[in-house]
């Protein structure tokens, strides 16, 4: 589950990590309250605008700007909210922007030039450690400065079971370049980011750019924070903060029935039960020429209902041209699913859109029977190679 910024903002500075301060604003009287807010209680001069959407990249969509006085806090945040942002990591249409983060200017003038460093908690998969990745090259795309210049970027792994420890974070300073006051008190930075991840259950947490102030102080410019959402269940404070208006409606919907969907840009539909075999059905979909539309795992009971809500959910996209069942019956009987297959298909009518359903396992030859004898427009399968053919004849 993604958090916004100012979500994620507020999870860091629970933990002792210092960020760049600011107030959420969801229309531009909003926006000039929190700006005045802010002015009175750290006295920044200027305010950043800041849309807040589940992407990075805002700036340069134009989700980012300066306001040097109230009137461009307003005229800013009337441009931002409403907007279709399209960044690097949004699609062509863009994401819908319905509030901004409206902070204070971090970039003042003091004894020493502000400098900008990036740095990630994520977990290493190859090791099965926790690591932090950081560089002195923040505010870039983390991939671009890996292409480019590689040997700036440096790594820190973190054995599980002692935590980070004080030479960790000394290193990681050190790496930085960083010195006197800036020095430690980038050790405490790390040491604070790397316990609000590890408590919080997080997948990933990435602050580009890690801002030294020109007074020392190191701060979260940004945030951008992932949680695990297999550990939401000890969370309840973060799974409040879950944004449905971010997140593809289908997969929401999907979620609400039980059913484990992903939109894809394919246009072969699938229905399967197993996360195994709905990968392996996406490999046969593309060894026959298509493309998968959909991963959908419709779980172990795949009565009519179940059936009847992932055809619904299948048949919304319009660039789905065919459908591919490919259910193994263990737990399930393969006749039951034929069964509710069928129901489905007279229930919801007429369905254009081509269906092969391949079933094996428990009962698979009385399924097929059923299905053969429905009268119904649906094809039916009992081998891998078999269902690829139906779908490679369907869509030629």
């Amino acid at each position: 589950m993604n958090l916004h910024e100012y979500q994620g903002k507020e999870l860091l500075s629970s933990f002792g990590v210092r960020i760049q301060r600011g107030i959420v604003a969801q229309n531009a009287e909003e926006a000039v309250a929190a700006a005045k807010k802010l002015t009175e209680d750290t006295g920044t001069g200027w305010h950043v605008i800041k849309a807040q959407v589940h992407a990075g990249g805002r700036g340069k969509g134009g989700g980012v700007k300066l306001a040097k006085n109230l009137d461009e806090v307003k005229t800013i945040t009337e441009q931002i909210i409403g907007m279709d942002l399209v960044t690097p990591q949004t699609s062509a249409e863009g994401k819908r922007v319905h509030q901004v983060l409206v902070t204070e200017d971090v970039y003042y003038p003091g004894d020493s030039e502000p400098e900008e460093y990036y740095m990630s908690v994520l977990l290493n998969r190859g090791t099965g450690r926790n690591m932090i990745m950081y560089s002195t090259e923040g505010g870039m795309d983390i991939e671009t400065v890996a292409e480019e210049t590689p040997h700036l970027i440096f790594h820190e792994e973190i054995d599980p079971a002692t935590g980070i420890l004080p030479f960790q974070a000394r290193k990681i300073a050190f790496n930085l370049g960083l010195s006197g006051a800036a020095f430690k008190d980038m050790t405490k930075f790390v040491t604070a980011l790397y316990t609000a991840y590890d408590k919080s259950d997080s997948s990933l947490f990435e602050i580009n750019p890690v801002l030294k102030t020109s007074d020392d102080k190191i701060m979260a410019v940004d945030a951008k924070v992932s949680i695990d959402d297999n550990a939401l269940f000890r969370h309840k404070d973060l799974a409040a903060m879950r944004d449905l208006r971010e997140e593809n409606a289908i997969e929401v919907e999907a979620g609400e029935h039980g059913l484990n969907y992903v939109d894809l840009d394919g246009n072969v539909g699938c229905m399967v039960n197993g996360a195994g075999l709905a990968m392996a059905t996406m490999d046969l979909i593309k060894q026959a020429g298509g493309e998968p539309a959909n991963f959908l795992d419709v779980g172990g009971t795949a009565d009519a209902a179940r059936v009847e809500i992932a055809f619904e959910l299948i048949l919304r996209d319009p660039a789905v041209k065919a459908i591919l069942i490919n259910i193994f019956g263990g737990i399930v009987r393969c006749d039951r699913v034929a069964q509710g297959v069928i129901d489905a298909y007279k229930n919801m009518g007429n369905i254009e859109v081509p269906i092969i359903v391949r079933l094996q396992g428990t009962n698979a030859d009385i399924a097929k029977k059923l299905i053969d004898e429905s009268g119904l427009a649906v094809m039916s399968a009992t081998e891998f190679q078999e269902a690829a053919d139906k779908v490679q004849e369907v869509l030629a």
